[in-house]
């Protein structure tokens, strides 16, 4: 989602997927999101033949679990955006659970040089956008993934998609436990006010109780508080420069690695240890690494 122009750090190419992606992971991620990208022009790639660029080459080099977008680019059909999901077979997939009106438009008043024509074009364009992911399309990527016993990582930007997770979970559809990733600080979804992480927080527990594992994002300059909010509530986190291009203020984070890195700070001043990529797998009931098809 990110136009490459906002950091010359954001990788790119296959070569500096692979490189940040295993950054991350020595620095002590458990599980690697990942994206692709056109290598020429920085746009979202959402081909199994663009994942497969990097995906061998990272699987090889570490245990860490791989987690594959099926967001892609709000601007594509569900069909293009589940693909590599649907071929691919990872451990873990992403996936929104509810549209959004996804807003990145105000950024244009912070940027006014772009590598690419597109750039400007997109962030314009995020001014008039409603992020589809209605409950056809959502159905529509549980079914397509059934078969591979994929766990989700369900992507809730505001409190109805919680709700609408547990549509899904009293039909059957999603099984526990679930894997919610609450999003906070995008323009269209929920706040990064305490209050917003409490109540999300109180939500799930009241809805899926014992059944879920909760984690968190923030969008930012609020991605290291949320996050550390979220480790003193017993939660998890998620960082990385998919979210945050920052390390701290006015200081660009050189690679995801870094940030990683400074969590882990964080995190392990709180008295706790991060977990291994075996010891994620069991808290998440995943299938095993031998079990993806890339």
């Amino acid at each position: 989602m990110t136009p490459p122009s906002m950091s010359a750090h954001l990788p790119i190419t296959p070569d500096e997927i692979i490189e940040n992606a295993l950054g991350a992971a020595d620095a002590g991620a458990s599980i690697l999101h990942l994206h692709a990208r056109n290598p020429e022009t920085g746009q979202p790639d959402q081909t199994p033949e663009g994942f497969m660029r990097f995906l061998p080459q990272i699987k090889d080099a570490t245990d860490a679990v791989i987690n594959l977008t099926t967001g892609g680019s709000p601007f594509m059909k569900v069909e293009e955006r589940v693909k590599p999901a649907e071929i691919l077979k990872p451990e873990v997939a992403s996936l929104n659970m509810g549209s959004i009106n996804f807003a990145l438009f105000h950024l244009l008043d912070r940027y006014k040089e772009f590598k690419f024509d597109w750039e400007p074009e997109f962030l314009a364009a995020t001014k008039d956008l409603v992020f589809r992911n209605s409950f056809k399309d959502i159905e529509y990527i549980l079914a397509t993934c059934y078969e591979n016993n994929t766990r989700f990582e369900f992507e809730c930007y505001d409190i109805a998609h919680l709700y609408n997770l547990k549509h899904f979970l009293d039909r059957g559809l999603v099984k526990p436990p679930l894997f919610i990733q609450s999003v906070f600080g995008i323009l269209g979804g929920i706040g990064t006010h305490p209050e917003d992480v409490m109540h999300m927080k109180r939500t799930a527990d009241r809805l899926f109780g014992d059944d879920y594992r909760w984690s968190v994002l923030g969008a930012g300059a609020s991605q290291f508080r949320i996050a550390a909010m979220s480790a003193a509530m017993g939660g998890n986190v998620r960082v990385g420069l998919e979210d945050s291009l920052w390390l701290g203020p006015g200081e660009l984070a050189p690679d995801n690695a870094s940030q990683v890195r400074k969590m882990r700070q964080v995190l392990e001043g709180l008295g706790f240890e991060v977990a291994t990529p075996a010891e994620a797998r069991e808290i998440l009931e995943l299938k095993g690494r031998e079990n993806v098809a890339f």
